[in-house]
């Protein structure tokens, strides 16, 4: 969430972030007016509290009569703060969550813009290649191989799940663990293993609820929902706690399957495995301090890019617009792969700056020498790969005329040293 002091004193700033966004300035007019009944409530309770210690001091020194007068005043005080505090309560409730549906402020560097169409092109790495064939599609690739078997997956669970098979499954597996050498051995990360399930209060604390409910799968009768992301477990390790500036940044990585009911999505995707509803990820978490964390924007972004670049698959970074900027995002870069059977760039990763927007929302601060108390760190998020979406991209990438796939060279010592799967 953002500062209430920022709401409070700058609303103009915050209410044009909301624009730029495309959204109104309506949430932040009703909290304004909600907290400027919070301020009335407070002065009226303070005002009481005030009366009732001045008319105690005056009662040892009253008669009877006056004494048991001053009483049911002090009685009648005491239940208008009572019913005041009631209100103040109530209020402080509807301002937090007020708080939770308004998005991060865009850093100054995003472009401006309503949509996908005002993202920026930050760069292009390689080029796409160019077949002496007309290419297929991945689910086209893999149906042929046998390795992608979408009937059986919707059998087992509905639309939008698949079956791996061999090849495949080998391939996924062999990308996850490629992934996660990388990251732990060369650019420093701590892996982890975190729970796949993760409390209502956690999902708060990196911004999916209450705003994106409907997105997750919840577990029934229990406070429990399947995460939609790694960044949910790892970014909450912190949550309530003081760290020391010496100890970061916090560099955390990790591999889990994610879980997301894609709601709004009807329609889009529906073929292949580019949208599901389980997929593999390895995820890249930072926590860091404010003066370094778009440093680490740029760090984790470049971590991210280098599993494309091992892997040998053309790829552009996109800054997004405020448009199409991320719930909890200040800044994001999405790293696009290029998918030949579209003939398009799609997104296979978005990295990201949340400042101390979810730092608020878990309580995470931190301590340093160079000034007195604590303060709110700054998180950051990307995926290092989305694995599923890697796995269609070297299928479509590495496809020959035959219909067999040749396995990129830096993955074969991960597949018991194959080269290629098919014919």
């Amino acid at each position: 969430m953002i500062d209430r002091k920022l709401i409070r004193e700058k609303s103009n700033l915050v209410k044009k972030a909301l624009e730029d966004r495309g959204l109104g300035p309506e949430l932040v007019d009703k909290w304004l007016e909600l907290d400027n009944d919070r301020k009335k409530l407070i002065a009226k309770i303070g005002s009481l509290r005030h009366e009732r210690k001045e008319k105690s001091k005056s009662y040892k020194n009253l008669d009877p009569e006056s004494r048991e007068k001053l009483a049911v005043r002090m009685q009648a005080i005491k239940e208008e703060i009572k019913t005041l505090e009631n209100s103040l309560a109530e209020i402080e409730k509807e301002l937090v969550k007020l708080e939770l549906s308004i998005p991060n402020i865009p850093h100054s560097s995003v472009p401006i813009g309503p949509d996908e169409r005002y993202n920026r092109v930050e760069r292009v790495v390689g080029s796409p290649k160019e077949f002496n064939f007309t290419p297929l599609s991945h689910w086209e690739i893999g149906e042929s191989l046998g390795i992608l078997d979408f009937t059986k997956g919707a059998k087992i669970a509905g639309s939008r799940f698949t079956v791996l098979v061999d090849g495949a499954a080998k391939l996924e597996r062999a990308l996850i663990n490629f992934m996660l050498d990388v990251h732990t051995r060369e650019h420093g990360y701590k892996e982890v293993l975190p729970p796949f399930l993760a409390k209502s209060e956690i999902l708060v604390g990196t911004g999916q609820l209450p705003k994106f409910k409907e997105d997750l799968f919840k577990v029934e009768n229990r406070d429990l929902y399947l995460i939609p992301t790694a960044e949910v477990p790892l970014t909450n390790l912190h949550r309530d706690e003081i760290l020391q500036e010496e100890d970061l940044p916090i560099k955390y990585t990790a591999y889990t399957p994610c879980f997301r009911a894609e709601a709004g999505s009807y329609g889009k995707d529906v073929r292949g495995i580019l949208r599901q509803h389980q997929f593999d990820k390895v995820e890249l978490v930072q926590i860091t301090t404010p003066d370094k964390s778009y440093e680490a924007l740029e760090e984790l972004t470049k971590d991210a890019e280098k599993i494309l670049q091992l892997l040998g698959l053309p790829y552009r970074v996109v800054s997004l617009s405020t448009g199409d900027l991320g719930f909890s995002a200040a800044k994001t870069y999405d790293l696009e792969v290029w998918i030949p059977s579209q003939s398009k760039y799609r997104e296979i990763s978005s990295c990201s700056n949340c400042e101390d927007f979810q730092a608020r929302r878990m309580g995470t601060k931190y301590r340093s020498k160079r000034f007195k108390g604590s303060r709110f760190v700054h998180t950051l998020n990307g995926s290092g790969l989305a694995v599923g979406r890697t796995l269609l991209a070297i299928l479509e990438n590495y496809q020959q005329r035959d219909g067999s796939v040749v396995i990129p060279e830096v993955l074969r010592s991960y597949m018991g040293g194959v080269k290629k799967i098919g014919a």
